[in-house]
């Protein structure tokens, strides 16, 4: 585990007090069963928080469960195209970096991690009832690198608040842990999230529109 949390954070490893970078870009895909626990052994907090995302994949559709059938049982083997090498990555990751960030959707975005906090003065009653941690300042990293991303990816070099609340689903929902009461009365992290987003819109009363200046 220490190994795996010191690869994902410092992008290096430690073996016998010597230290090995790791090629960049360097990135941790993982997934999760959420069915069959036998042999398996839920993440640790602190592993969960190293991750950006957490994507909830729902059943393939009949054409997708048709294109894994044509892929997978047919004599062609499939063949993979490259679409970037790694510097391209990098310089992908940089302008990413580069997007310039309005102080009000860089504050929303800090009260949309803030008040997932059941102790804050001001937190819903929602998070007050039913959270055991909020979120850590990962997740506000990572809504902002994220919506960066969604901003570029649609043409423009500023975020919005919609990009921001866009991305809060997968970037907070492995972030908020929830208590006993929660869990036996099945409120999801997703709730929550819907419940700490009316709360800020109400609080910072921000709207910025979605625009294609560059």
């Amino acid at each position: 585990q220490s190994a795996l949390l010191e690869a994902m954070q410092e992008h290096a490893v430690t073996v016998a007090g010597v230290r090995y970078p790791l090629p960049e870009p360097f990135f941790v895909l993982a997934t999760q069963n959420p069915i069959e626990m036998e042999g398996t052994y839920p993440l640790p907090e602190a592993q969960l928080d190293r991750f950006l995302f957490k994507l909830l994949v729902s059943p393939p559709s009949v054409e997708q469960l048709n294109a894994i059938l044509e892929r997978t049982t047919g004599a062609e083997t499939p063949q993979v195209e490259t679409v970037a090498d790694g510097e391209t990555v990098r310089q992908m990751q940089q302008l990413a970096r580069q997007v310039p960030l309005a102080d009000p959707v860089r504050d929303f975005a800090s009260r949309l991690v803030h008040f997932t906090h059941p102790e804050v003065e001001g937190a819903p009653d929602m998070v007050k009832r039913y959270v055991r941690f909020g979120s850590s300042p990962r997740g506000a990293q990572a809504l902002v690198q994220t919506a960066k991303v969604r901003a570029l990816s649609q043409g423009r070099y500023n975020v919005a608040v919609e990009d921001i609340e866009a991305v809060a689903y997968p970037a907070l929902r492995h972030r908020i842990l929830l208590n006993f009461e929660a869990e036996a009365q099945g409120v999801t992290p997703e709730q929550v999230i819907d419940a700490v987003l009316a709360h800020v819109r109400e609080r910072s009363k921000v709207r910025l529109p979605l625009t294609t200046e560059r």
